[in-house]
């Protein structure tokens, strides 16, 4: 009796969720095709996979993707240019709040002079004059400003502001800049860049200068231990400058200062020319001498050691919404830290690590759904390694048993899936029990022979001679029994071809997977036979059955070895016992190498020893009783004469097939040729 368990949904639960198997032949055609399981679970990882009710898991190459859309989204709807037309109407309103609190002084001083007694009149009309010089000066000096935003900046750096408004804002516009110099070496001592005083500013300065001699050690040659301590003391001294989470070692202050060196170069760079250029000098002009200069000397060392620029990057933003200096060096943060994510996805698409993948970032970028699709990812190989599939070796992974005869079933399904019945019979193979598989036609029955009558036959036999009626008499004569095959036990030797033409052709995946379905079918459908695999290349050797799925063809030594190939067949064939012996060698090439001492000989075009030694192998065979049955994937002039020779000698058969029908060539005639006609 089935139990079932039911339990409330929480929104955890996936219950449509491919199961273990489906898992698994998603990348089974992978391993046929790589011959590695690490490439395979990397190509799923890649590209994700559907579900039998449609649902998509979202592999690595779509979110790659989102982020990209994502990004695109960002450059097709701001404008950089806009960063220095912000920074000029900042100006422009300091200058008009200027000219304005500039009149509104004379104005109030005038009025003010209307309540003055007679005998102050002179000391007033003093005073007055001071305030219409000042006014006149600051009118005359906001009149003669250049220009571009940089030069006003330094015109009005040492300016006496008159109105308070335009005070406030010219230092808010001062801060900014000063921030975004500042936040190239620390952020969080750029974000409390208006709360410093002179004091605060020197140990800014201090800071830098300690972070540049830092760098000149590490240039010198010092050892990791020496720049340890260095660096604790500096940070001891200024780590309030870098937050909560300060940088534990040199190298991770210098990737910090690089990164955020780029967003500057990214911004600039993305940029026209002549706004790039007043932006520079914008920036410039709003920090004091002395701190520009430890700012160019850090700015060199870092260059030496960590470049900007490596990073960097320029966009190429092409809408039209406006962005503030802070809004743009925001933005570039964003799209560095997306560029940084698409670098994680793309390698871990390359190594197969997912723990390298900060997923929480990747959430906070493209929303929950990414960060799952990451974790379902992961539990691919979990869930593979829990059901028995593979299991971990090392670093890597391998295939279990389990996964092999899956392989082997689902290539021999796959191939049988192809074939037409009539190919085989619908593929009934070898009832048990003596007489052997029946055939479909009858003859008549021997006294002697065991009497298992066909009864519809023999029925209708009496009937016709006796004619209708009952009781219906036989007569030995009537009998008829069912005509059998009975098929013999089989020893197999399949010879696979591993040159790299057969790679190159795209001939190796059909052929290992016809090897597979072979085996799977002895093993389901005939457990007496025996089959035993050799690869060839230019050597051979015996390949055992849980190598197969992995088994690769040889890339980088030529030869084509039929002679080894079919001398370790006859050595193992001659001691099986097997009603048949044979081999079957699949293959796309003329015999190119031979072996000699024990030594490898490779020529091209086949050389006449190579040849005159691969047919005297086909001779000893023949003579052992051992057929050679030839699968050729590839039809030239020489393979065919080659193969010719080979089936006058054994009276084997040739067979000229493409790797898309290979498996109906291979497996349909493996069945029919251990079938034997009884009677």
């Amino acid at each position: 009796m089935t139990s079932y368990r039911y339990s409330r949904w929480d929104g955890t639960q996936q219950p449509f969720a491919p199961d273990g198997s489906e898992l698994f032949d998603e990348i089974a055609d992978s391993i046929f095709d790589s011959g590695d399981l690490d490439s395979a679970l990397r190509d799923l990882f890649r590209s994700g996979m559907e579900s039998p009710e449609g649902s998509r898991m979202q592999g690595l190459q779509d979110l790659i993707q989102r982020l990209q859309q994502q990004r695109n989204q960002e450059l097709f709807r701001y404008d950089m240019d806009s960063v220095m037309d912000d920074l000029r109407e900042r100006m422009r309103e300091v200058e008009k709040n200027e000219r304005s609190g500039a009149k509104a002084s004379i104005r109030q001083a005038e009025e003010r002079m209307k309540d003055v007694p007679p005998e102050l009149q002179d000391q007033m009309q003093s005073a007055m004059e001071l305030v219409k010089q000042r006014a006149d000066a600051a009118q005359e000096k906001l009149d003669n400003l250049p220009p571009s935003v940089a030069g006003a900046v330094k015109e009005l750096s040492d300016h006496d502001f008159i109105d308070s408004t335009a005070r406030d804002q010219f230092k808010e516009l001062m801060d900014m800049l000063r921030r975004q110099m500042i936040g190239n070496v620390a952020k969080e001592a750029a974000e409390n860049l208006q709360q410093m005083g002179d004091g605060e500013r020197q140990e800014l300065r201090d800071m830098m200068r300690g972070m540049s001699d830092l760098m000149e050690q590490k240039l010198r040659g010092a050892t990791e231990d020496q720049l340890q301590s260095a660096f604790e003391q500096f940070i001891d001294r200024f780590g309030q400058n870098f937050g909560n989470d300060p940088p534990q070692n040199l190298d991770e202050l210098l990737d910090q200062m690089q990164q955020q060196m780029a967003q500057a170069q990214s911004l600039m760079a993305g940029m026209s020319p002549e706004e790039r250029q007043q932006l520079i000098e914008s920036l410039t002009e709003s920090m004091d001498p002395e701190t520009l200069q430890e700012m160019a000397r850090m700015a060199a060392l870092l260059q030496q050691l960590r470049p900007p620029e490596e990073l960097a990057r320029a966009y190429p933003f092409m809408g039209e919404e406006s962005l503030t200096l802070d809004q743009a060096m925001d933005m570039m943060g964003q799209l560095q830290q997306m560029d940084t994510m698409e670098r994680s996805l793309q390698q871990a698409g390359r190594s197969g690590d997912l723990d390298a993948i900060d997923t929480d970032q990747l959430g906070e970028m493209l929303g929950d759904d990414a960060k799952k699709a990451i974790d379902e990812l992961e539990d691919i190989a979990r869930a593979l390694e829990e059901l028995g599939y593979i299991r971990k070796s090392g670093d890597k992974w391998e295939l279990t048993p389990k996964a092999v005869r899956r392989l082997a079933d689902r290539a021999l399904h796959e191939v049988f899936g192809s074939l037409s019945k009539a190919n085989v019979g619908g593929h009934r193979i070898a009832e048990s029990g003596q007489g052997g598989e029946v055939t479909g036609d009858t003859r008549h029955y021997e006294p002697g022979e065991p009497f298992r009558p066909n009864l519809n036959k023999s029925l209708m036999n009496a009937v016709f001679r006796s004619g209708p009626g009952t009781p219906v008499r036989f007569e030995i004569e009537d009998f008829e029994v069912d005509r059998t095959e009975h098929t013999v036990s089989a020893a197999t030797v399949l010879l696979l071809d591993q040159s790299s033409s057969m790679f190159n052709g795209g001939r190796w995946a059909a052929a290992k997977k016809v090897t597979m379905a072979l085996q799977s079918l002895i093993q389901g459908q005939f457990p007496r036979d025996r089959l035993f695999v050799i690869g060839f290349s230019d050597h051979a050797e015996e390949v055992r059955f849980s190598e197969l799925p992995e088994l690769q063809p040889n890339m980088w030594l030529q030869g084509t070895n039929m002679h080894h190939a079919l001398m370790l067949a006859r050595r193992i064939l001659t001691k099986e016992r097997a009603g048949t012996r044979q081999v079957i060698m699949v293959t796309d090439g003329e015999p190119t190498a031979h072996l000699e001492d024990g030594v490898p000989y490779f020529n091209y075009p086949p050389s006449q020893r190579t040849v005159a030694l691969t047919l005297d192998e086909v001779r000893r065979c023949t003579s052992a009783g051992i057929v050679i049955n030839s699968f050729m994937l590839e039809r030239t002039s020489y393979l065919t004469q080659f193969i010719d020779y080979v089936s006058r000698i054994n009276r084997g058969r040739a067979f000229y097939t493409t790797p898309e029908s290979l498996g109906d060539y291979v497996l349909v005639d493996y069945i029919n040729n251990r079938r034997k006609r009884v009677a």
